[in-house]
C-alpha cells in the first residue's frame, strides 16, 4: 500500500480538512488491493472469503476507525452570517456616523441617527436573505449511503446498517443493491455495476474477480462506494470505508475546497474599497477645512458625517443584489435555475467552459445511429448527413432479417403500464445498448412485444465478456416450414468467425475475403464516428434434426452456433443534442473556449467533439496527422497540432506544469477516461492560465471540479443531488445551449450594473459640494443630510434597479469575454464621467435653484458669502438681507429648509436626465428607445414619492422639507436638457470615431 494512501486512511475524522488532507485527496487513487492475490488480501485484512470477519474483530474495528459514514463540513453559525452583513463594507461607516449622531442632543440629529440605524438593519436583513448560501453537499452524499447491506460474519449472512461496515467485511451483492464501501470483487456471476455517478458513463460496467488494469478506476475487480449493482450477483471484501473511499475523497474535495470569490464579488469589494477610501479622504479634507475655518469640534464632526453619508451610496449594495436577483428570475424562465445570484454575472464573464459529454452535450441515452446491410452503411437518423450513406428502407429483405434478430435476440423489455407513453420516453429493463436496439426495432416496424409472443425463446446463452456474443433460440411459425432459429449478436470479429455465408439483397451467398474486408472496413468507419458496433447473424435449424419437442441445452451445448448466416451491423451512439452545435459556434464568436472532459472512450469523445464543433473542421490531432502523413506517432511534431485528445492514463503521469503547457499548446482539447481528481486538476490549471472557468456536470464525479470552478453548472434532469448542491447554477433542461443564453444574460447584467453604478454615483457630486461650499465660502447650508438619504434611498433606488431590465446591446455576444484585470465595474473613466462631467452639471442645477430662491427672498449671492455664523446664531433675530429687511432665526431656518427642498428637487430632476442617458453607453437614446417599462414606471413612481415628501403636511417635522412654488421646479430644466444633449454628443463622437480620444477617455 502506498504511503500517500496510508496517510489518507490515517486522517482524523474532523469537521474540516487541512491543506495537507486536501492535497492527499487530490492525488490519484493508489490502491494496490486489486493487484495482490486474494490470499494476500485476506491476510492483510484478517478475513476469510467464506466466513468473513469475526464479530469480535468487526466490533473492535468499528470502535477504532469509526462508522462507515462521510464527515460533514463545519458550518458557520447563522448569527455570524447575519453579523457579517451588519458590519461589513459601507455599514461600518454608517455605524460610526449613527453613533456620533446620538452624541448630539438635538432632535434633528436624533432623527438622523434613527434613520441611519434603520437603513443599516434593513440592508443587512435584505442581504442576509438574498445572499446567504447553505452548503448541502454532504447531506446529498449521505442520501447515497444504503441503509442496510448483507455481510458475512462468523460464517453467517447478516443484514446490518451500512454505517457498521468495517475494513475486511465480506459483502454479498445482489441486483439493485447500493455498494456500501470500496470492495475487491472475489466472486461474480454476471455482475455489472452502474458507475455513472462516479465516471459519467451510462453503460453498466462488468465486474469480475480478474485483475484487468493497473489503474484502480479501470480494473474489473474493484467496485466503489455508492455505485449500484445493475445486474447479477457477487461477493467482495471491503478495502476502504467512509471518507477513505473513492467517493469519500470526492466528497472531501467537494466540501473542503476553498471557494474563490466570484468575479462580481471581487468587483463589488473593489467598488466598496474605492468608495470608502474616497469618502474617508473627502471627509477628512472637509473636517480639516472646517477646523481651519474656525468651526468647533462638534460642528466639524457633523460636517465629516455629512460627507460620509453623502459620498457613500447606501442603496448601491441593495441595487446590486436586487439586480442579480431579478436577473436570476429572468434566467429561471429560460430553464436556468441560479442558486447563487453572483453566478449570473460570473457566467457572463466566462472565458472557458469545461463541459461534460454525457447528458450535457449528448442526450444521455444510447440510440441506433447506423446499420449496415448488403455491405452498405445506412443512416437511421433522418437528420444525419454522411456522404455516401444510404437512407433506411424498411421493406428491404435484408433489413427484415436484421430486424427479426434485433427484436428477438434481446433481454431488454418494457416496464408494465406504459401504453400511451412515446417510445423514446418508455422505461426499459435492460442495459443501454439493448434498450436502444429495442426502441429502434419498435419505431421502425412495430410491436416487438407481440412479435416476441409469436416467437417464444426456448434457450439462451447470455452475453459474456469471455466469448463476446449473445445467443438465443426461438420457435418459428408453421408457415416457415422450420421449427427453430438460432440468433446471435456480438462483437463483429467474433460473429464473423462464426459465419460462412452472408445475406445480400435477399440472397444467401458465401463469405469471401473481399466481403470480410468490406465488413471490417464498415466497422472501422463506424467506430471512427465514435459508435459501438454490434454484428448480427442467424441460422435456421433443420426440422428433421430439431423437432418440435427438442430439448435445447445451453450449458452442454446441443445445437450449432457455427456456420451462421451474417446479416448486418448495428451501431449505437449517445447522440449530441441538435442545439449544441449552434451553441458552440456562438461561444466561439463570443471568444469562449470549450474543453470536453468525459469518462467515456476517447474515440467516442473525439467523434462527438467533432460533431458539435468543439474540435473544428480541419483541426488535426496527433493521430490524424500521423495517419495523413503516414508516420509513426513518435515522428509527429505535437506542437503543430491544433487539437488533442488526452486520456486519463496520460494525465496520471503529467505534472501541473505539463497540464499548463498542454492547455497553451492546443486550442481544442478533449480529455477522455478522466477521474474526478484529474478533472479537478484540469480546472485548476485553466484557472492558473487566467480563465474564468465554468464547469458542467451531472455526476458525483463532477462535483469537486464544479466546486473549484468560478461557476459550477449542474444538470437538472439527470444530475445527482451532489452535483446540484455543489453547483451555482442548474440547467433544468440539461441542454448545453441554455448555457449560451446564460452567458448572454450574464454579459447583459454586467453592462446594466455598470449603468446602475454610474447613475448612482453621479448624485455624489451635488450631494458633497454643498457642504464643502458651506465651509469654504461660509454660506448657509444649501442641502441637508436627511435630504441626501432621501435621494439615495427613496428617489434613486427604484430607477437604478430598473436599469437591470434594459435590453442588451446588439454586439453583446460578439465581444471578447470581459477581462477581469482591465474591464472593471468601476474605473477612472466612470469616475470622471459621473463625478466631474455629469455630476458638475447636476451640482450647478442645485446651486442655481439655491441662489435663485435666496435672491427671490432678498438674499443676493453677495450677501450670502460669509454670513453663516450670523445665520446659524439663535440669538440674532434681526439679520438684514440685501434690501435691509430683517429676518428672525426661525424665518431664516424656514428659508434655508426651503432651499434644501429646492436643491433636492433640482437633483431629482437632473437625475431623471441621468437615468435616461445611462440606458445606453454607445447607442443614441433615439436608437435605444424608452421601451424599458419598469424604468418608465420607476420615473413616475419616484416623481410621486418626491411630490409626497415635499407637499404632504407634517413631513417637514422629520425631513425639514417645505412646499415649493410650481415654477421653482422649472429652474433645473435647462440643466436637464444640457445633460441629455451633452451625453448624446459624447456618444455620437464615440460611434463616429471608434477607438478615438472620446471613447478612450469617457467610455466606461
Amino acid at each position: 500500500m502506498s504511503s500517500s494512501l496510508m496517510s489518507v486512511r490515517s486522517m482524523r475524522r474532523s469537521k474540516s480538512y487541512t491543506a495537507t488532507e486536501l492535497e492527499a485527496f487530490k492525488s490519484e487513487v493508489d490502491y494496490d488491493e486489486h493487484i495482490i492475490s486474494i490470499e494476500d488480501l485476506c491476510y492483510r485484512f484478517e478475513t476469510d472469503v467464506n466466513i468473513g470477519l469475526s464479530s469480535y474483530r468487526a466490533e473492535n474495528l468499528l470502535k477504532q476507525n469509526g462508522p462507515n459514514t462521510l464527515t460533514p463540513p463545519a458550518k458557520v453559525p447563522e448569527w455570524l452570517i447575519f453579523a457579517k452583513f451588519l458590519y461589513k463594507g459601507f455599514a461600518s461607516l454608517l455605524w460610526v456616523a449613527a453613533a456620533l449622531m446620538y452624541d448630539d442632543a438635538s432632535d434633528e440629529h436624533l432623527y438622523l441617527g434613527v434613520i441611519l440605524v434603520s437603513v443599516i438593519i434593513i440592508t443587512a436583513i435584505f442581504s442576509y436573505f438574498q445572499e446567504r448560501k447553505t452548503s448541502k453537499i454532504m447531506e446529498a452524499f449521505k442520501k447515497m449511503v444504503p441503509l442496510n447491506t448483507f455481510v458475512l460474519r462468523d460464517g453467517t449472512l447478516l443484514s446490518i446498517p451500512a454505517e457498521e461496515v468495517v475494513l475486511g467485511d465480506v459483502i454479498v451483492l445482489r441486483t439493485g443493491d447500493r455498494i456500501p464501501a470500496d470492495i475487491r470483487i472475489v466472486e461474480a456471476e454476471g455482475l455489472k455495476v452502474d458507475n455513472s455517478a462516479l465516471t459519467g458513463e451510462s453503460d453498466l460496467a462488468k465486474r469480475s474477480p480478474q485483475y484487468t488494469h493497473p489503474n484502480p478506476m479501470e480494473t474489473a475487480n474493484l467496485a466503489f462506494f455508492s455505485t449500484m449493482v445493475g445486474e447479477g450477483s457477487g461477493k467482495g471484501i471491503v478495502i476502504a470505508c467512509g471518507d477513505h473511499t473513492v467517493m469519500g475523497r470526492v466528497a472531501g474535495l467537494a466540501s473542503g475546497l476553498k471557494v474563490d470569490q466570484t468575479p462580481i464579488n471581487k468587483e463589488i469589494k473593489r467598488f466598496m474599497n474605492i468608495i470608502i477610501v474616497y469618502s474617508v479622504c473627502i471627509g477628512i479634507f472637509v473636517f480639516s477645512l472646517a477646523i481651519c475655518s474656525g468651526y468647533d469640534l462638534l460642528e466639524s464632526v457633523i460636517f465629516l458625517l455629512a460627507i460620509l453619508i453623502a459620498s457613500v451610496p447606501e442603496g448601491m449594495l441593495v441595487t446590486i443584489t436586487m439586480c442579480l436577483s431579478i436577473s436570476a428570475k429572468r434566467m429561471a424562465d429560460k430553464n436556468c435555475l441560479v442558486k447563487n445570484m453572483e453566478a449570473v454575472e460570473t457566467l457572463g464573464s466566462t472565458s472557458l467552459i469545461c463541459s461534460d459529454k454525457t447528458g450535457t452535450i449528448t442526450h444521455n441515452r444510447m440510440s441506433v445511429s447506423h446499420i449496415m446491410i448488403n455491405i452498405m452503411i445506412i443512416d437511421t437518423n433522418p437528420t444525419q448527413e454522411h456522404p455516401g450513406h444510404e437512407k433506411l428502407n424498411t421493406s428491404n429483405e435484408t433489413f427484415k432479417a436484421l430486424w427479426f434478430i434485433a427484436a428477438l435476440n434481446s433481454r431488454a423489455e418494457y416496464c408494465a403500464f406504459q401504453g400511451n407513453v412515446p417510445i423514446d420516453d418508455k422505461k426499459v429493463i435492460g442495459d443501454a445498448s439493448e434498450t436502444a436496439i429495442l426502441k429502434f426495432a419498435e419505431k421502425t416496424v412495430g410491436n416487438v412485444s407481440e412479435f416476441r409472443m409469436k416467437h417464444k425463446k426456448v434457450s439462451e446463452i447470455p452475453f459474456s465478456s469471455k466469448w463476446k456474443y449473445q445467443v438465443s433460440v426461438h420457435k418459428l411459425t408453421e408457415v416457415t416450414g422450420f421449427n427453430f432459429i438460432v440468433l446471435m449478436k456480438g462483437a463483429p470479429e467474433r460473429i464473423l468467425d462464426n459465419c460462412n455465408t452472408i445475406l445480400l439483397n435477399g440472397k444467401e451467398v458465401p463469405i469471401n475475403q473481399s466481403i470480410t474486408n468490406d465488413i471490417l472496413d464498415s466497422c472501422l468507419q463506424l467506430a471512427m464516428f465514435g459508435e459501438r458496433v454490434i454484428a448480427f447473424c442467424d441460422k435456421v435449424l433443420p426440422s428433421n434434426q430439431f423437432p418440435q419437442d427438442f430439448k435445447f441445452n445451453s450449458d452442454n451445448l446441443n445445437y450449432p452456433i457455427k456456420h451462421m448466416r451474417f446479416v448486418g451491423l448495428v451501431s449505437l451512439i449517445d447522440p449530441p443534442r441538435a442545439t449544441v452545435g449552434p451553441a458552440v459556434s456562438t461561444c466561439r464568436a463570443a471568444g469562449i473556449r470549450i474543453i470536453m472532459i468525459t469518462g467515456d472512450h476517447p474515440a467516442t469523445a473525439k467523434a462527438i467533439a467533432r460533431d458539435v464543433g468543439i474540435i473544428s473542421e480541419g483541426s488535426e490531432t496527433i493521430d490524424d496527422m500521423a495517419k495523413r502523413l503516414n508516420m509513426r506517432l513518435s515522428q509527429v511534431d505535437i506542437t503543430q497540432t491544433k487539437a488533442a485528445v488526452i486520456t486519463g492514463d496520460v494525465l496520471r503521469d503529467m505534472t501541473k506544469e505539463d497540464i499548463d503547457q498542454l492547455l497553451k499548446m492546443h486550442e481544442e482539447i478533449v480529455f477522455a477516461r478522466t477521474s474526478p481528481t484529474q478533472k479537478l486538476m484540469i480546472v485548476e490549471s485553466c484557472k492558473r492560465q487566467g480563465y474564468i472557468v465554468a464547469v458542467t456536470g451531472d455526476g458525483v464525479n463532477d462535483s469537486p471540479a464544479m466546486k473549484q470552478a468560478n461557476i459550477g453548472i449542474a444538470m437538472g434532469i439527470t444530475g445527482t443531488d451532489v452535483a446540484k448542491n455543489a453547483a451555482d447554477m442548474i440547467l433544468m433542461d440539461d441542454n448545453f445551449a441554455t448555457i449560451v443564453i446564460g452567458v448572454e444574460e450574464g454579459r447583459r447584467i454586467f453592462d446594466n450594473l455598470k449603468k446602475a453604478v454610474a447613475f448612482t454615483l453621479t448624485a455624489n457630486t451635488p450631494e458633497v459640494l454643498p457642504f464643502i461650499s458651506s465651509i469654504a465660502f461660509n454660506i448657509p447650508l444649501p442641502l441637508g443630510i436627511i435630504a441626501i438619504i432621501c435621494i439615495n434611498y427613496v428617489t434613486d433606488l427604484w430607477p437604478s434597479i430598473s436599469l437591470v431590465y434594459e435590453e442588451a446591446e446588439s454586439d453583446i455576444m460578439k465581444r471578447a469575454p470581459r477581462d477581469s484585470k482591465t474591464d472593471k465595474l468601476i474605473n477612472s473613466r466612470m469616475l470622471t464621467m459621473t463625478y466631474i462631467q455629469i455630476g458638475s452639471i447636476q451640482a450647478a442645477a442645485g446651486f442655481f435653484c439655491y441662489f435663485y430662491i435666496m435672491a427671490e427672498h432678498g438674499f443676493l449671492p453677495s450677501r450670502l458669502f460669509g454670513i453663516r455664523e450670523e445665520w446659524e446664531s439663535k440669538s440674532i433675530n434681526n439679520l438684514e438681507d440685501s434690501f435691509g429687511l430683517e429676518w428672525t432665526y426661525e424665518e431664516r431656518k424656514e428659508l434655508e429648509y426651503t432651499c434644501h427642498t429646492a436643491f433636492f428637487a433640482a437633483i431629482f430632476n437632473v437625475q431623471i436626465a441621468d437615468v435616461i442617458i445611462c440606458k445606453t453607453r454607445r447607442n443614441s437614446i433615439l436608437q435605444q428607445g424608452m421601451r424599458n417599462w419598469p424604468l418608465n414606471w420607476g420615473i413616475i413612481i419616484q416623481t410621486v414619492i418626491a411630490v409626497c415628501i415635499i407637499y404632504i403636511p407634517g413631513v417637514d417635522t422629520i425631513f425639514h422639507f417645505y412646499p415649493l412654488r410650481w415654477y421653482w421646479w422649472l429652474l433645473s430644466m435647462p440643466f436637464f436638457l444640457l445633460i441629455i444633449l451633452y451625453d448624446e454628443g459624447r456618444r455620437y463622437l464615440i460611434r463616429k470615431y471608434p477607438g478615438g480620444w472620446v471613447e478612450r477617455e469617457t467610455y466606461y
